[in-house]
């Protein structure tokens, strides 16, 4: 009998390939067989950030394979709108040739595709091939309910036919929904007008198109987002995806991750490190960078800071600390280029995540009940801190100063409101408490199981 074979693709940044692996390696833990398609570029750099050994593992684990994204080598991948509209005219024909090529000299045949809900042409092409297909929101459940009422917005005035927005204000999808803050809708922050636009019409275009999908599901979970769920009650939960918790190591990463932090871990008070982490897209300039710095040696408590090599820009040179920060700080402070996050955010001597709130790093400190300081960078990061700040109540915000930084006193500040509050410890717990139950037996682990069995039967 043939083994069931699902294809994933993920929208090519690491936010979305990260969550969308987690899906996988639960998929063939369930006697499924998944292909994983990234990009050529991202492909390359996921192999290369593997060691050895995990390599050979994740060869026998999910097939890793790649199609081109339709730029040239040397192009920017963080141009979101040159990327994305790159993507919708090149990335469909690449798919459909590979799943030929599978189909043709392969026994277990592709029955099911799991695109991302940024490469929404891809459940179209499902459908066209007569397969079938899943739709997966990495992002929080609020932000579907956004893209499926961007007409609305338009309809109310706030935004026009662009995503231009018109209206400075607060609104609310639902009313037990939280407000949503018109300039940081989430393709206001993302380069230039044009690049909005195409950002605009790209979320519009795919969203449309991922509802042909004969199933919906997001990473996150009722506990969490009760209101947007209830909101959108065709897209099921089935998050947190913890592979750290659940699965023993996750994948996909952009960077290989350095485990040294996790011995330095060990040798820390419990409850005393400040982790410090910005994803993989967010960028300071100069002066930012230092505050930041200078801030957390104002605490004077210990920290793990992960500083990307392109944290301040593009370039792979690592950026000027402050003078003699890094002999001030040796005895607390350690710095690495990419941490294994999940692992650090269980480990018992985390106090507090500095965070750019995207909705991977949102749902570990949450899995974990760690408190937020929230520092959000551009996309969803900025609803993301709403939940984190005015929903849940785990977590404070930062504010600039008229400069438009945030002052190394301000960090401090707000560092120690944070971890001599025991409020926010509290609640982060009792949200933790929740939102595992949901993943360990609960809803989310059920509806899991259901879309395994769907997926296997060769009925439906």
């Amino acid at each position: 009998m043939a083994t069931p074979h699902v294809l994933a693709i993920p929208y090519p940044a690491q936010g979305h390939v990260i969550p969308l692996m987690e899906v996988s390696l639960w998929l063939v833990r369930h006697g499924i067989k998944v292909t994983f398609v990234n990009t050529e570029f991202n492909h390359q750099r996921v192999v290369k950030a593997l060691t050895e050994t995990e390599n050979t593992q994740e060869k026998e684990r999910v097939k890793l394979v790649s199609i081109p994204d339709g730029l040239e080598p040397w192009e920017d991948r963080n141009e979101l709108g040159k990327l994305s509209k790159v993507i919708s005219t090149v990335m469909p024909g690449k798919l459909e040739d590979l799943i030929e090529k599978i189909n043709g000299t392969e026994s277990d045949k592709i029955m099911c595709i799991i695109a991302d809900y940024g490469m929404g042409w891809a459940s179209e092409l499902a459908k066209k091939l007569g397969i079938k297909s899943v739709a997966f929101c990495p992002a929080a459940a609020a932000m579907l309910a956004l893209a499926n009422n961007c007409l609305k917005l338009i309809d109310d005035g706030i935004i026009d036919g662009d995503g231009r927005v018109l209206k400075k204000q607060m609104f609310q999808l639902s009313p037990a929904m939280p407000l949503i803050n018109s300039e940081t809708l989430v393709w206001t922050s993302i380069g230039d007008l044009e690049a909005q636009k195409i950002m605009f019409d790209t979320i519009i275009n795919n969203n449309n198109s991922a509802n042909v999908a004969d199933w919906s599901i997001c990473n996150s979970s009722y506990e969490l987002e009760p209101a947007a769920l209830d909101f959108i009650p065709y897209c099921k939960p089935i998050g947190p995806l913890l592979a750290n918790n659940r699965l023993g190591k996750s994948g996909g990463h952009f960077w290989p991750q350095d485990a040294t932090c996790l011995e330095w871990l060990d040798q820390q008070p419990s409850q005393s490190v400040i982790y410090v982490a910005f994803g993989s897209f967010t960028v300071f300039n100069e002066t930012q960078f230092q505050e930041l710095a200078l801030g957390l040696e104002l605490t004077n408590r210990p920290f793990l800071w992960v500083v990307r090599q392109d944290i301040i820009t593009v370039q792979s040179t690592l950026p000027d600390m402050p003078k003699g920060f890094e002999d001030r700080v040796r005895h607390r402070g350690l710095m690495v280029g990419w941490a294994p996050q999940q692992k650090v955010l269980s480990h018992p001597a985390v106090a507090c995540f500095l965070s750019h709130c995207g909705w991977n790093s949102t749902v570990e400190g949450v899995s974990n009940g760690v408190p937020f300081l929230c520092w959000p960078y551009f996309a969803d990061q900025f609803f993301n801190q709403t939940y984190i700040c005015d929903h849940w109540e785990i977590g404070l915000g930062l504010d600039k100063d008229e400069m438009g930084i945030i002052r190394k006193e301000e960090i401090k500040n707000k560092l120690e409101q944070l971890l001599t509050d025991k409020r926010y410890k509290r609640r982060a717990l009792n949200l933790q408490a929740k939102t595992m139950a949901s993943a360990t037996g609960g809803s989310s682990h059920k509806i899991f199981n259901n879309l395994v069995e769907w997926i296997k039967d060769k009925s439906s």
